[in-house]
Order: C-alpha cells, then sequence, then structure tokens
C-alpha cells in the first residue's frame, strides 16, 4: 500500500512538472515572437545597389598576380 502512495505522489509530482514546464515553453515562444515582431527591419530598408562591370578572365588574371605581390611583399617585410 505504501508504495501505491509513493507512486501516486511521483505521478502527481511528473504531471505538474510536465503541466507547468508546458505552460512556461509557450509563454516563452510567444515571448519571443512577440520581440521578433519589435524587432523587424524598418520599412524603408537602405538598398546598397553595385553598379560595376564583371572582370574579364584576363583581368581577373592579373588582380591575383598583383594580391600575390602584394602578400608576398607584406610577408617578406613581416620576417625581416
Amino acid at each position: 500500500m505504501n508504495i501505491l502512495k509513493n507512486m501516486e505522489a511521483i505521478f502527481v509530482a511528473t504531471a505538474v512538472l510536465a503541466c507547468a514546464s508546458a505552460t512556461m515553453i509557450d509563454g516563452a515562444a510567444e515571448a519571443r515572437a512577440q520581440s521578433v515582431e519589435t524587432f523587424a527591419a524598418p520599412a524603408a530598408m537602405p538598398v546598397v545597389v553595385v553598379s560595376a562591370k564583371r572582370m574579364s578572365a584576363d583581368e581577373k588574371l592579373q588582380s591575383m598576380r598583383e594580391e600575390r605581390q602584394l602578400a608576398a611583399a607584406r610577408n617578406a617585410v613581416d620576417r625581416s
């Protein structure tokens, strides 16, 4: 009989904890949804427009060579 009372107490405690945690999780989800709405992007979001032509394959190759030369020069200065 004592075991049944203990099992009943464990069941009731588990049910109470489950209900309390479910309520807290639902409240947290609603609060999170409200906070996202308040920090949402402004109506007039700035837009960046990049107007430049693409580099050709030769220009890309030349740019990479220049970058490598600069990196090599920096490494030589750092080692000195």
